[in-house]
């Protein structure tokens, strides 16, 4: 069976989503294909940078976003080894930016938020259980293969984009590179619930130390025990069965005894660390979005941040080339902008954070480190300079080129 459509999205995460909606708002025909029966909801994403805010309430998501989840202001890092509580806000960008917050959502509840306004649309339908097994293309088109528990279609569209993920089964067959590297460390992320009223803590902490460093943020506000993200690093080598058995003790030695033993496990999710990107985000009719194209370790969160700006940008230029019959040129800037925005900026922005965070063993070195932190908690001047950085990932619009 074959099926006509005008744009294919792979991958019903924020990004694909995102994606459809804004080509749909254009008029744009969109066929969405996830392998999944329905949305995920594992640990991931909760953090969206305050620059990528704007564009959410240009596709009408913004208001139904903040009232899933909340916004706040506050950072802290804390340093095990001295005690140090460093603290520092968004508050300097106030007048500055539309949108000076930052949004906390669960990336599972952001997707629904998404999928209520997509389903609005008549243009544009989702296939659940629908795998992604064969891509050809020409020049005039792409075929699809897909594979649900049923049959094979052959879904033919103008442009594909692949927002699949990391493990991006379209770009597998297109025989793209994914260069970079693997983290040798294993990542736990974990929901955990536990008492909010403790005094110094942040509700984006970042716990540096050697061994039990670690990223801890408010996810919701539900209630005296509010679920966190707590995501830690340990050794790879060590049994992913036996992870449960372990994380007592890093909660303990963070928290202390007697809030650790209060802590409700949620969920847990452990997962390889990565810095890559494909080797190019078009091949011919096929464009690269979010985790397909690029990979980081989630120090900072910059990775929903990139995939949500390659959406904006990918938006308005297919929209342009689809509706309006613009030259399709923009798909090839879409494709540098992108991966230069990440290879250049948002991965080694992210590996810095790590190794601050997590590989913190030279005195020193640290100190110097912590510098523009303590600077930035005292000079709001400085600090909007510096939290201006998330701006810089986003593309301009293609279409003023």
């Amino acid at each position: 069976m074959q099926q006509e459509q005008q744009v294919v999205v792979v991958g019903a995460g924020p990004t694909g989503l995102v994606t459809a909606l804004g080509l749909a708002q254009q008029g744009v025909e969109v066929t969405v294909v996830e392998r999944a029966a329905g949305l995920q909801n594992s640990p991931r994403a909760i953090v969206y940078h305050w620059a990528t805010l704007d564009g959410l309430e240009r596709l009408g998501l913004f208001d139904e976003a903040v009232k899933a989840g909340f916004l706040k202001q506050d950072y802290a890092y804390r340093i095990r080894r001295t005690g140090e509580i460093i603290e520092y806000g968004l508050k300097p960008l106030e007048g500055r930016v539309k949108h000076p917050y930052n949004l906390h959502l669960g990336q599972g509840a952001l997707a629904q938020v998404i999928l209520d306004e997509v389903e609005t649309y008549d243009n544009v339908r989702i296939l659940w259980n629908h795998e992604l097994v064969g891509v050809r293309q020409d020049a005039d088109r792409v075929s699809v293969v897909v594979r649900n528990p049923d049959d094979d279609v052959t879904l033919n569209a103008g442009w594909v984009v692949a927002a699949d993920g990391a493990g991006s089964k379209a770009r597998s067959l297109l025989d793209l590179g994914f260069d970079g590297m693997t983290w040798p460390e294993r990542f736990v992320a974990t929901n955990i619930r536990f008492p909010d009223d403790r005094d110094g803590w942040a509700q984006s902490t970042f716990y540096v130390d050697d061994v039990y460093g670690a990223i801890i943020a408010k996810i919701d506000e539900s209630g005296d025990h509010g679920l966190w993200r707590y995501t830690y690093m340990e050794d790879a080598a060590l049994p992913v069965e036996t992870l449960t058995d372990r994380l007592p003790s890093f909660l303990a030695a963070v928290f202390g005894e007697d809030v650790a033993g209060q802590i409700e496990l949620d969920a847990i999710s452990p997962y390889s660390m990565h810095q890559r990107s494909a080797s190019t985000y078009r091949t011919g009719r096929v464009l690269l979005a979010g985790d397909a194209g690029h990979a980081t370790n989630p120090c900072g969160g910059l990775g929903l941040t990139m995939g949500l700006f390659d959406a904006y940008a990918l938006i308005e230029a297919l929209g342009a080339v689809v509706s309006k019959g613009a030259d399709d040129g923009i798909l090839t800037a879409y494709a540098d902008a992108r991966r230069s925005a990440f290879v250049d900026k948002a991965s080694p922005r992210a590996s810095s954070n790590k190794q601050l965070i997590f590989h913190s063993g030279d005195p020193a070195k640290l100190d110097r480190d912590l510098d523009l932190f303590r600077r930035m908690s005292r000079d709001p001047e400085l600090a909007a300079e510096v939290l201006y950085f998330t701006k810089t990932l986003e593309t301009p619009s293609l279409l003023a080129v």
